[in-house]
C-alpha cells in the first residue's frame, strides 16, 4: 500500500476503534466489524495491511511522520466536531429556556376550607371561660 492510502486506513481504523470504545452498541447494532469494513472500503486484506504496517514501521522516521499526519487529521476533525457539539448544546439550551418561558405559573390559592375553619374557631367562645 502506498503511504497516503496507509494513512487513510490507519485514520479510519482509529475512528472506528474510538467509536467502538466510546459507544460499543453502535457498531454491534449495525453489525459492523471495523477491520473488515475498512479493508473492504480500501480493497485490501489483513495480510496486505500487516505487511504494509511492518514495512512502514521498519523505518521509524517515516512511521512517525505518518502518525503525525494521522494526529493532525484527527485534531482538525476534533475542532470541527467540538464546534458542532457546542452549537447543538446552545440549541438545546435555547429550546429548554423557551419551553420554560411558555409554562405559565398558576399562583397557589389559599385553601378556602382552612380559611373557614380558622374563622369559625375565632368566632367560638371558650365555653370553660364563660362559666
Amino acid at each position: 500500500m502506498d503511504k497516503d492510502k496507509m494513512i487513510d486506513v490507519m485514520y479510519d481504523l482509529s475512528i472506528l476503534d474510538a467509536i467502538k470504545y466510546q459507544n460499543p452498541t453502535s457498531l454491534e447494532t449495525y453489525k459492523i466489524n471495523p477491520s473488515q469494513y475498512i479493508f473492504k472500503k480500501y480493497k485490501v486484506d489483513s495480510a496486505q495491511f500487516a505487511q504494509s504496517n511492518i514495512y512502514y514501521a521498519s523505518n521509524y522516521r517515516d512511521y512517525k511522520e505518518m502518525y503525525d499526519e494521522l494526529i493532525k487529521r484527527i485534531e482538525s476533525k476534533k475542532i470541527v466536531l467540538d464546534s458542532l457539539v457546542m452549537r447543538e448544546d446552545k440549541k438545546k439550551a435555547k429550546l429548554q429556556a423557551d419551553s420554560l418561558k411558555r409554562i405559565k405559573v398558576t399562583p397557589i390559592k389559599e385553601d378556602s376550607l382552612l380559611l373557614r375553619k380558622s374563622k369559625l374557631i375565632k368566632k367560638r367562645k371558650d365555653t370553660l371561660a364563660i362559666q
